[in-house]
């Protein structure tokens, strides 16, 4: 009896340390979410606004922005559902995971496109405009995603664990599984499909294209700090300014995706070693938190995107009850705010 109420006692204060785990999860992913669509809902919005913005770079960087907000809107509630213990046929359980794959994937795409598009305004900046238009940026934002949903459901048609997870065809469609990325997705088509050739291959072109861009843009700086350019020189000098900044975007997204990939290799090459579930649970959260960490970026680096957010802050604030706002410039604006 004694034995009993121990074990009893044991398990509830095991279910409570998971209740209290599943809360925090929770939380934490709800408040990424939150930050990704909005940030992100800003970052479409500021493009929109400003003329200025709206070339072709910025198309790439809306495509980046549509994809974080689908990672705040889809991905994170999915992966929240998931941590639950939702069960689900097991089609349903794969298509969830595929969705996931094809939104990273319009990322890394939406990079290779910002990395081509600022290196052949480097290259050849005299024929940029007449060989990049518009027309062609919106159409290489489509292919981006066309690649990506194409990439993202090949397990869909066959590349899955469904036999060997014991699920025939019949019960694929009938039948339930507890829903778990790991459960219906292959590792060996996220390890050599996904990330070798869809993750690693892009990154290396985008680290040898910045590498190119910085190493023309310096030469063109010192040819025109001898030959006393200026017009040449702020030009060059406002493509190293965003060139640093879009590497910085492309840095940091290296870093937030990379820890999970490395996580699936570890688990695909050495079955027998074990990851711990808190790393597993850090990699989810790098690679969700990425996605709210670009519009920061730009509104700390890109001079035309922080004013026109703070075009719109003023906008919000002349709607609030200190019509008196509307007259004064966005620096003034935040200043007044502050010494309330």
């Amino acid at each position: 009896m004694e034995h009993g109420c121990k074990k009893f006692s044991s398990m509830a204060e095991e279910m409570n340390i998971r209740g209290h785990v599943d809360v925090l999860y929770i939380s934490i992913e709800t408040g990424i979410a939150l930050a990704s669509v909005l940030g992100n809902i800003l970052v479409v919005l500021v493009v929109r606004i400003n003329r200025a913005l709206r070339d072709t770079t910025f198309c790439f960087m809306v495509s980046l922005a549509l994809a974080d907000i689908a990672v705040g809107v889809l991905v994170i509630p999915l992966a929240i559902i998931v941590s639950l213990g939702l069960k689900t046929q097991f089609y349903t359980c794969l298509f969830f995971a595929c969705l996931l794959v094809i939104i990273t994937q319009s990322s890394i795409l939406s990079l290779l496109a910002i990395a081509i598009d600022r290196y052949l305004r480097v290259k050849i900046p005299t024929r940029y405009s007449t060989i990049v238009t518009q027309q062609r940026a919106w159409r290489a934002v489509c292919l981006c995603w066309i690649l990506s949903t194409v990439t993202g459901l090949v397990p869909i048609f066959g590349w899955h664990n469904r036999e060997k997870i014991g699920v025939d065809e019949r019960n694929a469609t009938s039948g339930s599984i507890v829903c778990q990325f790991t459960t219906v997705m292959r590792m060996d088509y996220m390890v050599y499909f996904n990330f070798f050739g869809w993750v690693v291959l892009p990154l290396t072109i985008m680290m040898g294209l910045y590498a190119e861009i910085f190493y023309v843009i310096r030469k063109q700086l010192n040819k025109r700090a001898e030959a006393s350019s200026d017009s040449s020189s702020k030009y060059y000098g406002k493509e190293l300014k965003l060139a640093k900044s879009l590497a910085l975007v492309l840095f940091l997204f290296t870093v937030c995706w990379l820890p999970l990939h490395i996580m699936n290799c570890v688990h695909y090459f050495c079955p027998t070693c074990h990851v711990p579930k808190t790393a597993m649970y850090i990699g989810i959260f790098m690679s969700h938190a990425n996605s709210a960490v670009n519009p920061l970026v730009y509104a700390f680096r890109i001079n035309r995107f922080r004013r026109t957010l703070l075009q719109i802050w003023r906008r919000l604030l002349c709607k609030s009850n200190d019509p008196s706002l509307c007259n004064i410039s966005p620096p003034a604006v935040a200043e007044k705010k502050l010494n309330q």
